[in-house]
């Protein structure tokens, strides 16, 4: 799970492009900044992804349009953080603005769940639904917990890698790691929903009708 698609229920047949559109725009920041802007200026580099990054989610939030009919609020929750926190990183000229943006948007997550939880809702059943089917009130419960802890965490660590991490080395972490982290800790989730009535097997169609 990534951030714009973090407790947001995609199509199957739109997933591959919603997850362009969301890792894209961090994709081409990470591209620029390393291949090109100057070298020997890491604020310069900074400040030239920071620009092609504001770009890329407009394009991101456009293409979305289009092709899905919608811009999710998870987009335009992050559209309006890079927006917003590149145009402060390109006007002090100090890339630690752009680093800060994820962290929001984790305890933005964390926020959300953890208040459903005190009121003992579960946020993410209105959201994930029709991903998993036949899950119980209680494992709902269980999953927006894991998500909130997971959510909460996260956010710590973007601050710790902030505090203690080059820029370069920060956004290598950002790019590559933290999708991984999140995609494995979504599969790690996966024994505990099976036991709350999810199933991971295909249903069967109905007779006459053919796969698409």
């Amino acid at each position: 799970m990534t951030e714009t698609t973090a407790i947001e229920e995609i199509p199957k047949e739109h997933r591959g492009l919603s997850f362009a559109l969301d890792f894209g725009p961090l994709l081409i920041f990470f591209l620029v900044y390393k291949f090109g802007a100057p070298e020997g200026s890491p604020i310069t580099a900074a400040i030239y992804g920071t620009i092609a990054f504001m770009v890329a989610i407009v394009i991101a939030m456009v293409v979305s349009k289009w092709k899905l009919g919608k811009i999710s609020p998870m987009m335009w929750m992050s559209a309006i953080l890079i927006l917003g926190f590149g145009a402060l990183t390109i006007y002090f000229n100090d890339p630690r603005f752009i680093q800060h943006k994820p962290t929001i948007i984790y305890a933005g997550f964390a926020i959300i769940l953890f208040g459903g939880l005190l009121r003992g809702k579960a946020m993410l059943k209105s959201l994930l639904q029709a991903a998993f089917e036949g899950l119980t009130d209680e494992g709902w419960l269980k999953l927006s917990l894991n998500w909130a802890i997971f959510f909460a965490a996260m956010a710590l660590l973007n601050e710790l890698m902030v505090a203690t991490l080059s820029f370069d080395w920060w956004l290598t972490l950002k790019v590559w790691g933290m999708p991984a982290i999140s995609f494995l800790f979504a599969m790690a989730n996966i024994p505990m929903l099976m036991k709350y009535g999810f199933s991971v097997e295909e249903k069967p169609r109905p007779d006459g009708q053919d796969a698409a």
